[in-house]
């Protein structure tokens, strides 16, 4: 069954190629390529380019913003730690104070009782030793007590933590 080829047929088959790269239809070709470019440049300058654009600029004002916004937190996280510092130093400071002040009115104690104890008990000076050391260990341990309570509630002040009385003593005993 052999059919003739006739008309589109026939010149295709004459052309023995493809027909895009038959001469006398460039032409239509350029035309139709110079359109079809001219459309897509247009959508994208209008529409596509600018969205992107606009968006980008978004995107970057963005993370400016949030770099901005970690500087101005570093810089308060560090503005805090140093008043943090300086408070804590202000109350070792007064707690070193308060215990020196202490220690020397218990000493000052101490000595008039001392005196005291001399000249009206003589036969009963090892009596007066022992209740001396008393008083003295319990002063002492009072200073702890007292430095202890005043760091805690500075602390608990300047930072809003609740600190447990265990943890102050342990901490003004090791400073």
């Amino acid at each position: 069954m052999a059919e003739k080829a006739t008309g589109y047929d026939a010149a295709e088959a004459a052309s023995g190629g493809l027909p895009q790269l038959d001469i006398s239809t460039w032409g239509g070709q350029i035309f139709w390529l110079v359109v079809t470019f001219a459309i897509l440049y247009f959508a994208l300058s209008r529409f596509i380019l600018p969205r992107l654009g606009s968006g980008l600029t978004e995107r970057s004002d963005r993370i400016a913003d949030d770099l901005d916004a970690a500087s101005r937190m570093q810089q308060d996280a560090e503005a805090a730690e140093a008043q943090y510092q300086s408070s804590l130093a202000d109350a070792r400071a007064k707690a070193h104070k308060i215990n020196a002040t202490t220690k020397s009115s218990v000493d000052a104690e101490i000595a008039s009782e001392v005196e005291a104890a001399e000249a009206e008990f003589t036969r009963q000076s090892s009596a007066a030793e022992a209740r001396i050391a008393k008083i003295r260990s319990e002063a002492l341990r009072n200073i702890d007590d007292i430095a202890a309570d005043t760091a805690s509630e500075i602390v608990s002040k300047l930072s809003g933590m609740k600190v447990t009385a265990a943890r102050a003593k342990t901490a003004v005993s090791k400073a």
